[in-house]
């Protein structure tokens, strides 16, 4: 299976990281990653909400077991077509959609390997915010939260761009509060590779949802995918970001050290 990745996202998108301090040790980078921008306030005029001007966030949600070079190119792509200020990698707490139906990888775990990921991609930061919130996990309640959290400091209502694929379009209508969610969020659609049996995806919003279309990766990669392969002892360096591999064997995931 071979992951066809774009070319390194180049600096200069406007987007600037923010550090945490949430106890957690992250896994450290593989030399073959980027090192991250220097922080500092290299954002465009306004995110501090100095001239009223509201940020601009764009919310990447995922369970991320684990994460993979697909979610790598979906995020270069949103960054090169959105003018961010933060673009979050949001780890779900209890992915409500899926835990009833598989065994997921403990948060903290997940969490971990979402850092050593987002710490190759300047402009990208990792949040816990749902690990922390515990429960299972809403996107209605998150952006919620980010909202809440603007005004609580006296910022703007942030403008949130939802980043998902393709092939969730069909199935929005499933989630938590989708009306509320609809008029809080505009989407950010990242295209997938057609589907094996050739099926066209819808490219449109479904009603009462705002909708911008990203042209996305050549990327044919999943995380069941790589969860087999790493369960059957095969090599994934063409699907896992070299530091994510790393955090995997460090804590021993998907059975590396069997």
């Amino acid at each position: 299976m071979t992951a066809v990745l774009h070319p390194p996202l180049q600096a200069g998108n406007g987007c600037h990281r923010r550090s945490r301090t949430d106890g957690t040790r992250p896994c450290p980078r593989s030399p073959g990653l980027p090192t991250p921008r220097p922080t500092g306030p290299t954002g465009p005029a306004g995110t501090d909400g100095t001239d009223g001007a509201p940020e601009r966030i764009g919310l990447f949600g995922g369970t991320f077991d684990p994460p993979h070079l697909g979610h790598v190119a979906a995020l270069r792509a949103v960054s090169r077509a959105l003018p961010l200020d933060r673009l979050l990698l949001v780890v779900a707490n209890d992915p409500w959609q899926k835990s009833s139906t598989r065994a997921v990888t403990p948060a903290e775990d997940r969490f971990a390997m979402a850092q050593a990921l987002a710490e190759g991609m300047p402009g990208v930061e990792a949040s816990r915010m749902e690990i922390d919130r515990g429960g299972p996990s809403y996107t209605v309640t998150t952006v919620e939260a980010l909202r809440a959290e603007a005004l609580a400091a006296g910022r703007p209502v942030p403008q949130i761009s939802l980043v998902i694929g393709a092939d969730l379009l069909a199935d929005l209508g499933t989630w938590e509060r989708a009306d509320d969610l609809a008029a809080m969020v505009a989407l950010a659609v990242v295209s997938r590779p057609p589907t094996t049996a050739g099926t066209d995806r819808p490219r449109t919003a479904p009603p009462g949802w705002r909708l911008e279309w990203v042209e996305g990766p050549l990327v044919d990669v999943s995380s069941s995918a790589v969860r087999d392969v790493l369960e059957r002892g095969g090599p994934v360096d063409e699907l896992v970001p070299a530091a994510v591999m790393h955090c995997i064997r460090r804590r021993n995931l998907y059975a590396v050290h069997r």
